[in-house]
C-alpha cells in the first residue's frame, strides 16, 4: 500500500493533536485546580477550542483556493483593523504588560494569529501577479516589505516581538522560494536581521533576556528562573522520563507549563523519547505540506503552492523556536507550539490552515486526475478514428488483392 503525502499529513497532525491534549491535560492540573477549583478546566477549554478549530477547518476545506487570493487584501485588511484594535484602551485586553488580545465574551482573540495567515495569503497573491517584478527588480521587493513594516509596526506597539520575527523569517522563505535574486535575498535579509538586533537591544526586557540566555544559572531565582527551570525537566527526565503526570516542575516551580513551556513538562514525563517523537511528528509534517506546495507548482498553480509553502514554514518555525526557547537554544519567548500549547487564537488558526492545506492538495490531486483523463479520452478519440479509417480503407485493399 503506498502511503501519501496527504496520509502522511493527516497522521503526524492527527497525532501532534492527541499528544498535546494528553500532555496539557497533565502539565496543567495544578494551575487549573490552584485557579479554578476545578482540575481539567484548561484542558476542558483546549478540547472546546479543537472543536471550533475542526469545524472552521471544514468550512475552509470546502473552499476553492481562488476564493483565497480573490479575497486576499480584503483578508489583510480585516487584520490590520483587528491589530489596530487591539491597541485601544478597552478594547484591547492587557495581560502580564501586552495588549494581544480581544475579549470576546469567554474567549479572548489574538489578531496576531489571524495576522500571519493573512500576510502569507495576501503574499502568495502579489507574488502570483508580480513573479518577474519581485525576481527582477528591488521595487518588486520594496512593496510587500512595506506592507510586511505596517505589520511589524502594530505588533511592536503590543509588544509581540516574537510574532514580528516569525512573520519575517516566513515572508522571507516565501520570497526564497519564489526565485529572488540572492544578492537581493542576501541584501534583504542583512537588513531584516540588523534591524531585528537593534530591536532586540532597544528594549532593557529584551536585552535581559539575551544576557540570561547565556548564562540562566546565574540567576536562577531572578530573571533566569524560568529557563532554569525549564532545562531542570529537561534533565530530570533523562531517557524515558518520570512517567505520564509524575512531572514535579510543572507544579508551581516551571511559570507558563501548559502553553509556552509545555514541551519542558513533555519531556520530563516522557524523556529523550518523547522528545525525539515530537521533532520527528513535526518534521513530517512540516514537509508533507511542503511536498503538497511542490506538487502544486508542478501543476502550475503557483498561488496554491506559494499559499502550502508559507503555511509549512509557519507551523515549522514556530515549532523550532518554541522548542528552542525550551531546551535553551533560543532567548525566552512567549510562542506557543502548534496544535499543542493552550491558547484558543493558535489552535483555530492552526486546524484553519491545516484546512487550507489539505484542499491546496485535493485540487491539486483533482487536477492531475482531470488531466488523464482527458489524456486517455483523446488516446481514445483517437484510436477509434483510426479502427473507422482501416475500416474505410480495407475494401480498396480487397480490390487491389483480387
Amino acid at each position: 500500500m503506498q502511503i501519501s503525502r496527504r496520509d502522511i499529513f493527516i497522521f503526524s497532525t492527527g497525532l501532534i493533536i492527541c499528544l498535546g491534549l494528553v500532555m496539557l491535560a497533565s502539565a496543567s492540573l495544578g494551575v487549573s485546580e490552584s485557579i479554578t477549583g476545578e482540575a481539567f478546566y484548561f484542558f476542558k477549554r483546549q478540547i472546546t477550542f479543537l472543536s471550533i478549530g475542526l469545524v472552521a477547518a471544514l468550512v475552509v476545506y470546502q473552499m476553492p483556493i481562488s476564493y483565497w487570493n480573490k479575497y486576499s487584501g480584503i483578508l489583510l485588511g480585516i487584520s490590520f483593523l483587528l491589530l489596530l484594535m487591539v491597541l485601544i484602551p478597552h478594547v484591547g485586553k492587557s495581560v502580564k504588560g501586552s495588549m494581544r488580545w480581544i475579549p470576546l465574551g469567554p474567549v479572548n482573540f489574538q489578531p496576531s494569529e489571524l495576522a500571519k495567515v493573512a500576510i502569507i495569503i495576501y503574499l502568495a497573491s502579489y507574488l502570483l501577479r508580480r513573479e518577474e517584478e519581485v525576481r527582477n527588480d528591488w521595487l518588486g521587493l520594496l512593496k510587500p516589505l512595506g506592507v510586511l513594516s505596517l505589520v511589524s509596526v502594530l505588533l511592536l506597539a503590543e509588544p509581540d516581538f516574537g510574532s514580528v520575527v516569525v512573520i519575517m523569517v516566513t515572508a522571507f522563505s516565501m520570497l526564497f522560494l519564489c526565485g529572488v535574486k540572492l544578492k537581493h535575498f542576501i541584501s534583504m535579509v542583512s537588513v531584516g536581521v540588523l534591524i531585528g538586533g537593534v530591536l532586540a537591544i532597544a528594549k532593557p526586557y529584551r536585552m535581559q533576556r539575551l544576557i540570561d540566555f547565556r548564562d540562566p544559572f546565574d540567576k536562577p531565582f531572578g530573571s533566569g528562573y524560568q529557563l532554569t527551570q525549564s532545562l531542570i525537566a529537561f534533565g530530570r527526565g533523562e531517557w524515558t522520563g518520570m512517567g505520564l503526570g509524575n512531572g514535579i516542575q510543572k507544579l508551581f516551580y516551571l511559570p507558563e507549563a501548559h502553553t509556552d513551556f509545555l514541551f519542558a513538562v513533555l519531556s520530563e514525563e516522557l524523556g529523550l523519547i518523547g522528545n525525539l517523537t515530537v521533532i520527528a511528528l513535526f518534521t513530517a509534517l512540516v514537509l508533507s505540506a511542503l511536498f503538497i506546495g511542490r506538487a502544486s507548482a508542478l501543476k502550475g498553480e503557483l498561488f496554491s503552492a506559494y499559499v502550502a509553502y508559507g503555511l509549512a514554514v509557519l507551523i515549522g518555525i514556530q515549532a523550532v523556536f518554541n522548542l528552542g526557547v525550551n531546551m535553551g537554544v533560543f532567548p525566552t519567548k512567549g510562542l506557543t507550539l502548534p496544535f499543542m500549547s493552550y491558547g484558543g487564537s493558535s489552535l483555530i488558526m492552526n486546524c484553519m490552515a491545516m484546512g487550507i492545506l489539505l484542499r491546496i492538495d485535493k485540487e491539486t490531486c483533482a487536477d492531475a486526475v482531470e488531466r488523464t483523463r482527458r489524456k486517455q479520452l483523446s488516446s481514445n478519440k483517437s484510436s477509434q478514428r483510426a479502427k473507422k479509417s482501416n475500416v474505410y480503407k480495407s475494401p480498396k485493399r480487397i480490390r487491389k488483392a483480387a
